[in-house]
């Protein structure tokens, strides 16, 4: 067989007659230089846009949030399902359980106080704890002082915990938003949560009963007790014993 003069012969490359179209249909296809790339990039730790209802908006940390809101608006608060000084509750399916509130509340506030605490956390075992810690408290304000005195200035937490679980209106906000008053403390976020909390302690001093009634009356209403979320049981019973039965 012949050699071939790979001087005096084309490659294939050059040869083939693909290689001009594919050249002429890169010439023809336009710039694809974008406004994006022409655009300067955005700073490492700037916002973002991120694509919500309505259009893009932007974010403190370039992530969406629940609802289309903006990060770092104020979200609007809950309202708590019944007033402090609803002492009976309110006539709806839970009025037997807000009448048990109302008792334990009057008569056996340890009582009461551990059950918020035990579906405010969610966890089983907890009840004896916190009812046995109010019960010493209680003891020891009433011995030393003759009233509950001691028991609320840490009892308050429960409040704060359901307020913050929920997103419940505190005190501040409710008197800003009745008489427009504490607007100073309301626009600030670090010192409104601090008047919250104050507040919620002055609740359960001046109204330790009727604040640990409203508390059980909204756990009762948002949470179900702990010892009813156990899981279900599946209980394999085997089948009876089969017999062959011959045809006549």
């Amino acid at each position: 067989m012949a050699k071939i003069d790979e001087k005096n012969c084309p490659s294939l490359e050059e040869s083939s007659p693909l290689l001009e179209k594919e050249v002429a249909d890169d010439a023809k296809k336009p710039s694809q230089v974008t406004d994006a790339a022409a655009a300067p990039p955005p700073a490492a730790n700037g916002p973002v846009l991120v694509p919500v209802s309505g259009g893009f908006r932007w974010t403190a940390d370039g992530l969406p949030l629940a609802h289309g809101s903006v990060m770092g608006e104020p979200m609007e608060r809950n309202q708590w399902n019944s007033s402090l000084f609803a002492c009976l509750g309110r006539n709806d399916e839970f009025c037997s359980s807000d009448l048990e509130v109302c008792l334990l509340g009057s008569v056996a506030p340890c009582v009461l106080y551990g059950t918020n605490v035990e579906r405010l956390g969610s966890t089983t075992g907890t009840f004896a704890t916190h009812c046995l810690s109010y019960a010493g408290l209680y003891l020891i304000g009433n011995a030393f002082y003759g009233l509950n005195c001691i028991a609320p200035m840490f009892s308050f937490l429960s409040r704060t915990g359901i307020r913050r679980k929920f997103n419940l209106e505190g005190s501040c906000e409710a008197l800003h938003r009745s008489c427009g008053c504490c607007g100073s403390c309301v626009e600030d976020e670090v010192q409104r949560e601090r008047c919250e909390s104050g507040c919620d302690m002055l609740t359960h001093v001046l109204c330790h009963p009727c604040a640990l009634c409203q508390e059980g009356r909204e756990l009762r209403r948002r949470l179900p007790h702990p010892g009813f979320n156990a899981h279900p049981v599946l209980v394999m019973i085997p089948p009876g014993e089969q017999s062959m039965a011959r045809g006549a």
